[in-house]
Parts: C-alpha cells; structure tokens; sequence
C-alpha cells in the first residue's frame, strides 16, 4: 500500500499534476533545543513504517523523472482534528487518567483544516523533480506541558511514564509557511477544542496515532 501500489498511481496519472503525502517519520530522530529537522535534512527513516514511506517518495521521484509528471511530496506530522491525533491521544488519557508518556518528549501538530488547505494549495507548486515540503505548524510542543494543559481544562492532574530525554521526531515547516502563511489554529485553540469535544463525550475514531514509538515499530 505505501510502496508498490504509489509506483501504479505515478504511472497511471503519470500526465498529472500530483501531490502526495509522506510524513516526517522519513527523518531522523532530533535534538529538541535543534529544532526540527528542514527538506534539506537527510532521511534516515526508522523502521519499517518509515522505510515504506520513503519508498512512497521514491515511486513519485521516479515517475517524475521517466515522465516528467510534476509532483509536490509533503512530509507530513502530525494532523490533528476532534476525533484523532497526538492531542486527541495525550487529552484522553488525562481525562481517563491513564499515564501520558514521554517517550517522546516534544512534537509538532497542525489542524487538519491547516494541512488540507496547503495541501490543495500545494498543487500550484508541483515540479519535476518533485518539490518536497513540510507539513506541521510552527511550534515545538512540549508533551508534558500539553498534558497538563489539558488537565487544567478537566480539572485533572496528569501523571507521566517513559521520560526518554532531548530527542524526538520534530518537523520544521518554515518553507510551507513562507508559501501559505501561519496555520490558522494554535495549539492553545486546539486543545481547548479538543478538551471541550472529550468532555462532551464526542466521537474518537478509536486509532491511536502511537507517537510515542521510538523504534519505528508501529
């Protein structure tokens, strides 16, 4: 599904303009106080999962370049919305009283309004080669500071397992935001969103997104 079958789409729409999604798992892991890693890092996916990924990209890059069709890859982490993503994952264990963890310790989220608005808006940019672009909003996230953000808003004082340190899977999305501005939602809007859906008792789509994974074993 990542690999063979993107390789049938780049030779079946091999006269469009294509974007396609790839996600950050493709880069190493970071050093927080670095900041996160740019399109000019080099990958270093870790498993399987992000091995697949690149191999997605790889597809496209060579589509591309026996046929000249333009494509735009975008590295994507993490998508956020009500029913799913890392915040939804941190606020409903606050809120069920399960233990956050902090295997890894900081990420990158963008709502997913942000991510679907430069992704079509990432079709006036397709190129041969193809034009590679982080997806993420601008701020590194504390994990521990999310969780606890959330239990101000529940009334719930969140508890921690798996401190693992200064590094994590870290984004830098500066490129996309010179293109298409800031993303319209904060994280501060988000959580408060977010919190506001958990306590109602909105639908989750039930699909832990598992970011705290460090060894690519999804």
């Amino acid at each position: 599904m990542n690999t063979f079958l993107p390789g049938l789409v780049a030779e079946r729409y091999r006269n469009s303009r294509i974007v396609s999604f790839s996600t950050g798992n493709v880069y190493p892991l970071r050093l927080v106080a670095e900041g996160g890693a740019t399109e000019s890092t080099p990958v270093g996916p870790i498993g399987e999962y992000a091995q697949s990924a690149l191999g997605r990209e790889r597809m496209f890059e060579y589509g591309s370049a026996r046929w000249g069709t333009r494509v735009a890859i975008l590295r994507l982490n993490y998508s956020v919305e009500l029913r799913y993503g890392v915040l939804v994952d941190i606020g409903r264990a606050v809120f069920e009283r399960r233990s956050v963890s902090l295997a890894m310790p900081s990420v990158n989220v963008i709502w997913q309004r942000d991510a679907n608005s430069w992704c079509l808006r990432s079709f006036a940019h397709c190129q041969s080669p193809p034009f590679v672009l982080n997806i993420t909003g601008p701020e590194i996230l504390s994990v521990r500071d999310v969780a606890y953000e959330f239990g101000k808003h529940f009334g719930i004082a969140p508890t921690f397992v798996n401190d693992s340190g200064s590094t994590a899977l870290l984004n830098d999305a500066g490129k996309a935001r010179t293109l298409f501005g800031s993303p319209t939602a904060t994280p501060a809007q988000m959580i408060e969103w977010i919190a506001h859906w958990i306590q109602q008792g909105g639908e989750s789509l039930n699909k832990p997104t598992h970011f705290q994974t460090r060894d690519g074993k999804f």
